[in-house]
């Protein structure tokens, strides 16, 4: 007997949920990375330009796709038209690539949270900590298996119970601590700097690479072209505004962002004093140069563990829906059961994370061109999969099933406000954007790898 599908309990439940899975490490870690890299302002301009209109357009396609269908990316794209199923098949894909290497990463939060607070943070700010635990065998893979335990466990509840209730206490949390740590950043002697490169434009710094990294970061940060927000639309209930509902995901996505930016670029500024190469840590931004500001600041022990915290959060909140649609996918393709397919996701996540863990030491040197295990799985999936399914969904929307049949889902609760923005962009504006990053983001690999 087919069982009944899970919903969200209201709008708020949504929400939340919703902006849960958007907000992650992408957020906390890599836009401020971005941010800094890209010209600090500028890039916050463009990417705020860019979420608006690209990301509103993109993630109401996709929410209004599920609520339609009532099915997860697999079934929605079948349900419309048999001959796009296979990019339903392309989308569930994403979530099952990243769930594992980002449960890896997932796990070295929750260590250094640990770190924190049993009051070792001073040990964390040494040069060769975050190296010398990433490299282990036996410990990373001990934390990597705890998080993704945590994350299976909330799935296991379901939607109501599980995925919503989590997602309503950690949210609320998580913007209060960013709030919180950024104006105590600001305060930090010589991160003015910082700020005011963070905040004020330059458009001396604009460039076509910023316009491609911002449109990059937006489907890392915003869940999309990864099957997350068809699998949420189809737990939406038909009474609750998609409009409006992405509207106020983005205002969460984005405020965490800008928050994170304003917690680490001032405070590397004032660490550094703006040295370009803290700055462009990249990977290690988070795990090495913040334990040494932490270790600087009067009460840094708490700060850090109150920030490690805060990540740990940003990072459940996304595997736990990486985790959900998954699950979610497998459920309505088999007709399995929640709990059987919960501990076979869990198993399989494990299994397939093993390579990300170990390859930063034990299988440093075993290399998928020229990338290491968690990175080749990060480009597999956000800079080839993401912008092809990103593609594909355009073209599906634009000119197949064409713009209306979303723009009627959408105005069931109300005249859909922003219809010809949302034509404009799914038609024309987003294809065009969205194969100049894949060609950008496949080229930089391949050319500086040297595959040519």
């Amino acid at each position: 007997m087919e069982q009944k599908r899970s919903s969200f309990t209201g709008k708020i439940g949504f929400v939340l949920a919703a902006a849960g899975s958007a907000v992650g490490l992408g957020n906390i870690w890599r836009f401020p990375y971005l941010a800094a890299k890209y010209g600090g302002g500028i890039f916050l301009l463009v990417y705020i330009i860019l979420a608006v209109t690209f990301g509103f357009a993109l993630m109401t396609a996709e929410i209004a796709l599920g609520r339609k269908t009532g099915l997860s990316a697999v079934g929605a794209f079948k349900a419309l038209n048999k001959k796009f199923a296979f990019v339903g098949y392309l989308a569930a894909i994403v979530p099952m690539i990243i769930l594992p290497y980002y449960s890896v990463i997932g796990g070295w939060v929750t260590k250094y949270l640990a770190v924190f607070v049993s009051g070792q943070g001073r040990a964390a700010a040494a040069d060769t900590y975050f190296g010398d635990f990433i490299s282990g065998v036996a410990e990373p893979i001990f934390w990597f298996a705890l998080y993704i335990g945590v994350t299976a466990l909330v799935v296991l509840f379901g939607v109501e119970k599980g995925v919503e209730k989590v997602s309503k206490i950690m949210m609320p949390v998580l913007v209060v601590l960013s709030v919180f740590i950024a104006i105590y950043t600001m305060f930090i002697p010589g991160a003015l700097d910082g700020v005011i490169y963070y905040i004020k434009p330059d458009f001396s710094h604009f460039s076509v690479k910023t316009v491609l990294a911002a449109m990059g970061q937006l489907f890392y940060s915003m869940s999309l072209a990864m099957g997350i927000m068809i699998t949420y639309g189809s737990y939406m209930k038909k009474d609750v505004s998609i409009e409006t509902s992405v509207h106020q995901i983005e205002i969460f996505d984005t405020g965490i962002a800008f928050f994170a930016g304003l917690m680490i670029v001032p405070a590397v500024f004032a660490f550094s004093g703006g040295n370009a190469a803290a700055i462009n840590a990249g990977p290690s931004l988070m795990f090495e140069t913040l334990p040494k500001v932490f270790d600087t600041m009067y009460g840094g022990q708490i700060i850090g563990a109150v920030f490690f915290l805060l990540v740990l959060f940003a990072a459940l909140t996304s595997s736990i829906s990486l985790m959900e649609t998954v699950v979610s996918i497998f459920c309505d393709k088999f007709k399995w059961n929640r709990k059987l397919t919960c501990l076979i996701v869990f198993v399989g996540a494990l299994v397939i994370g093993l390579p990300s863990s170990l390859g930063n030491g034990v299988w440093k040197d075993i290399r998928i061109l020229g990338l290491r295990f968690l990175d080749f799985f990060d480009f597999i999936s956000n800079s080839v999969i993401m912008p092809l399914v990103a593609l594909l969904t355009c073209i599906f929307i634009g000119y197949v099933i064409k713009p209306k049949t979303i723009a009627d889902e959408v105005a069931l609760t109300g005249k859909f406000k922003n219809e010809k923005l949302f034509t404009f962009v799914i038609k024309y504006l987003a294809p065009i954007c969205i194969i100049l990053i894949l060609i950008s983001s496949v080229l930089d690999v391949v050319l500086k790898d040297g595959f040519f």
